[in-house]
């Protein structure tokens, strides 16, 4: 896959944010399913085993579906995904973190999310 651009990254989220709401729910009933798993645990109603599986062929399907956009998918819990792009000739990452309202950050891909930085409103650096 190629760079994306400010714009269509933001609309790749867009169209992304359904499927991103579904890891958040599938994995949260997937960690409740491991803790009634383990000895001792709790029992829930989402089910046992077989769910515990279900979930976790599921996650995959969903974490597949954000990886062939061209995004990629950094992080689980909490999720970070970057776009590639390129700002003003440097190779960047835009990067949305779970809870973000929208995509309004990005790092330069040798730095990594400590290098995280605010997007300006039109989209190039802050």
């Amino acid at each position: 896959m190629g760079l994306f651009t400010v714009a269509e990254a933001r609309d790749e989220l867009i169209r992304l944010r359904p499927v991103l709401d579904e890891i958040v729910r599938v994995r949260a009933d997937a960690a409740e399913l491991a803790a009634s798993l383990r000895p001792g645990g709790r029992a829930t109603e989402l089910g046992g085993l077989p769910e515990w599986k279900a979930s976790q062929a599921r996650l995959d399907d969903l974490m597949t579906t954000v990886q062939r956009t061209g995004a990629e998918l950094k992080g689980f819990a909490p999720l970070l995904v970057d776009f590639p792009a390129e700002l003003d000739g440097t190779d960047v990452l835009l990067c949305w973190l779970e809870g973000d309202r929208e995509l309004g950050w990005y790092h330069r891909a040798d730095l990594g999310f400590a290098g995280r930085r605010p997007l300006k409103t039109g989209g190039g650096p802050g």
